[in-house]
């Protein structure tokens, strides 16, 4: 990289290819990887938590300071307090990973008073390195990145990913899914978030939209989209979507589009207590319940006769770490 980096950035970038250098090493030897289910369809793996090992002792040996909020250990590292937090995510696409797919990514991200700062994403296996300083453009490699300049739906290239948790309300999203497929020229389902949303920094897709996403899978992909041009919201085109499990992201005339689109499904806002958009059912976590949903990554089961309850806007102020 030829440009000057910032300090925090310049850790960040070491903290990711370190973990990368673990996960390619590891992907060498696939059939001896130890597989944990986290819950159904939901995998860690020992390199998961190796890779987020690495990355935190990189971070807090620079910023001792500094919080942690990563996907397999939570907010039980770094400081509790602190204005400034990493938000990591060590291997985005476990899934492909353990497969042999070569789709997935570190992200790591800083945020100070809950603002994203720096960002980085990490492809190990084609050595691709996404990165972002607030206000000083995002680059791929030494490639200064800018979002497409295609203005029709119908001509956009859209990047999605499926629901895969218990619990997800797949009928909500085949709808969705079918008035996206019909308004574009193709839809992609890659398997990895952070790297979907970077490929909409770099053009690649004019747009992506995904549901049961958290804070570590979109953190820093959303400052790289928004400092290569482009726009990132909840489904009704709100900028608060971090906690939401909601988002859809892209150029901005294309983002607008896909908001029309999706903005009556979104679990922000419902019309009615218990409903849905276009009829759905819906039950809307408490923030609480929404922290320990994205902190633990676990899917505990509703009792069976659990009273419906209008969806609640999620704000992070309202969230409550267990640590």
């Amino acid at each position: 990289m030829s440009q000057a980096l910032h300090p925090m950035l310049n850790v960040a970038v070491k903290a990711a290819r370190t973990a990368g250098t673990i996960i390619n090493r590891a992907s060498l030897d696939l059939d001896i990887l130890k597989v944990t289910t986290k819950s159904a369809n939901d995998f860690v793996t020992e390199v998961d938590q190796r890779a987020e090992e690495s990355i935190i002792e990189t971070l807090l040996t620079a910023y001792p300071g500094h919080g942690i909020l990563a996907e397999e250990s939570g907010r039980v590292h770094g400081a509790k307090h602190s204005e400034y937090v990493w938000i990591i995510d060590p291997l985005d696409g476990t899934t492909n990973f353990i497969h042999g797919l070569p789709f997935y990514a570190v992200s790591i991200a800083l945020a100070y008073r809950d603002q994203i700062q720096q960002a980085v994403v990490y492809d190990p296996t084609r050595n691709d390195l996404f990165y972002a300083s607030k206000g000083r453009g995002a680059f791929l490699n030494d490639k200064r990145l800018r979002v497409s300049k295609r203005t029709r739906l119908s001509d956009s290239l859209v990047g999605t990913g499926f629901p895969f948790r218990k619990g997800d309300n797949f009928q909500r999203y085949i709808k969705m899914f079918s008035e996206v497929m019909q308004s574009c020229a193709g839809v992609r389902r890659p398997g990895a978030a952070a790297l979907d949303l970077c490929y909409v920094a770099a053009g690649y897709y004019d747009a992506f939209f995904e549901t049961g996403l958290n804070p570590w899978d979109i953190a820093a992909a959303s400052l790289i989209i928004t400092e290569a041009g482009g726009l990132i919201g909840n489904f009704t085109g709100e900028a608060d979507f971090m906690y939401q499990r909601e988002v859809v992201a892209g150029n901005p005339k294309i983002y607008g589009q896909m908001v029309s689109i999706l903005a009556p499904y979104t679990r922000v806002i419902k019309d009615a207590p218990g409903t849905g958009a276009h009829g759905a059912t819906e039950v809307a976590p408490t923030a609480e319940e929404a922290f320990i949903a994205t902190a633990t990554a676990t899917t505990a089961a509703a009792p069976a006769e659990a009273p419906k309850r209008k969806a609640v806007r999620i704000r992070k102020a309202d969230l409550d770490p267990k640590s």
